[in-house]
This record gives C-alpha cells, structure tokens and sequence, in this order.
C-alpha cells in the first residue's frame, strides 16, 4: 500500500496508476487543502487524518493491503509532507511500526539556510527559481510580504535560532564535488522584525531534527536532482538519516531538474522517465 502526497494533479494521477499497475499495489492519493487559501498547517493535518484513517486493521484488511508493506511517499513540497507524516506517526503509540517505508522525491526540508551552493548556482534555475520557491513556501506560511524579501537575502532568522546551524550546515554535509568553490557564511541574525515561530518548526524544516528523533524513522528512498536549488536539502537529509544508522538509498539525477518527474510525464521528455523508472524500481525491490 502506498499513501501519496503529491502536488501536481496530472503527474500525480499518472503516477499513482503506474505504481497500482507496476506493483499490483493500493495507492491512496491525499487530496490535502493548499495554500494560500489554507495555512500552515492546514495540509500536514489534512494529511494524518487520512494516513490514520487508511492504516486502521479494519481499513485495510477490507482492500487486501498488507500491513508489513506500507510507505509513505511524496514529491516535491509532498515530500516535506510525507517525511513530517512518518515521522509523527512514529511518535504515536497507536501508528508506531506501522509504516515501513518513505520515499521522497526532490523534497524541501529547511527554511532555516537559503544560501546553500545549489540555492547560489541554480537562483535562476530550470522551472523553480529561488524568488518562485520563496514565494510559493511563504504563501503556505503567511501573508506578511516582509519574509519573502528577507529569506532571498538569508537574513530571516533571529539570533535565537543559531543553535539550528548546526543542521544545516552545508559545509559540514556536503560532499566537495557540490561544495565547488562556494564559501560557508552564517546568515545575518536580527535583520527581520516580528514572531515567525514556523520558521524554526520541524514540521516545516525536517533537517532540523535530532538525531535521536531522525533514529525513528523507517526505511528512505530519497532522490535529488542536480540542477535544483533544493538539491542540497536532498542531500543533507540522506547523510544526516545516512549517520544515525536508517537505511538510505540515494538516487541523484544529475542530468535532473526540478519539477522533471511532471514535467518529464506530461511533454514525455526521458528525464521523467527516469525518475520514474528509479522510483518504481526501489519500490520493487523493498516492499
């Protein structure tokens, strides 16, 4: 059984159909409420009231899933959904154990750091620019115009949150070869005025959890693509999941952009797949 939390309708659909076919699988697609209508954390609670509801015994003996077969999977801003779902589910002592998968597709998972090497080299990027994807979180997060602007410059953390830095802290995680010639600089604390408690919320920022709440995490797909700003978010997580002992398989497209998977199915571009190809195939051979 697989629950979906995707963000694009038609990719989304093509998708889900291809994994029930590929996988003689159950996929349950999560029609959460979006943004800007709907705020934080509207679509993250949409989302448990559906997974609670799915992996309930009676639920699923009634559409013949196995309950040792379940993972939780998204792309893009689903991915941030799907990895916070496991994650909670995990902490309750109802739903503990009972997933035993996730899998992400180039996944958001920091607000806290947004002059990482890919946000530098790919600011003007294929599909998803820094400005746009700025844009599109803080629609999520707020109506205040001032956070956007802070956030293109780095300087939207208060000097309360520097103990965080040390989650992602690019020049720690990343390997050299995306390290390039790029010079690690804290962001400018205290610039940005007024209370934004999401900005430090692991539920937007899963980067930012401990190692000993990243230990209950399942079995993790991840995969990145190189010419994304959100790359590094991708690559952070599979080391940091990587140094506590979960087991990881990491795909990195390097031929890959943001948005290829949709992209990729609609235009029936071979970037798309690829990704889908890599995606499927992981699911095959650990579920």
């Amino acid at each position: 059984m697989f629950l979906s939390l995707f963000s694009e309708q038609f990719s989304s659909d093509f998708l889900s159909r291809w994994t029930a076919n590929k996988l003689d699988a159950v996929v349950v697609g999560v029609d959460y409420r979006l943004a800007p209508q709907y705020k934080f954390p509207v679509a993250l609670e949409d989302c448990i009231v559906v997974v609670k509801f799915f992996i309930q015994d009676k639920i699923l003996e009634k559409y013949e899933v196995d309950p040792t077969r379940i993972c939780i999977t998204g792309y893009s801003s689903g991915g941030t959904l799907a990895t916070k779902v496991v994650y909670l589910l995990q902490n309750d002592p109802e739903f503990k154990g009972k997933i035993k998968a996730q899998a992400l597709i180039y996944p958001p998972l920091q607000l806290i750091e947004t002059l990482m090497p890919s946000h530098q080299e790919y600011e003007h990027g294929l599909i998803l620019t820094k400005e746009t994807a700025i844009k599109l979180i803080c629609l999520y997060l707020t109506k205040d115009e001032a956070l956007p602007q802070a956030m293109l410059k780095n300087q939207h953390m208060t000097e309360e949150s520097r103990h965080l830095l040390k989650y992602v802290n690019w020049s720690v995680y990343l390997p050299e070869k995306y390290k390039k010639n790029h010079v690690y600089t804290e962001p400018i604390f205290g610039k940005l005025k007024g209370s934004y408690p999401f900005l430090v919320d692991s539920r937007i920022s899963p980067l930012i959890l401990s190692d000993s709440e990243l230990q209950k995490l399942p079995l993790t797909y991840i995969l990145t693509c190189q010419h994304d700003i959100l790359r590094d978010d991708g690559l952070i997580y599979a080391i940091q999941l990587q140094n506590v002992g979960i087991l990881v398989t990491h795909d990195h497209i390097e031929d890959g952009f943001h948005g290829g998977l949709s992209f990729g199915v609609t235009f029936s571009l071979p970037i798309g797949f690829k990704i889908k190809d890599k995606y499927i195939s992981w699911l095959e051979e650990n579920l």
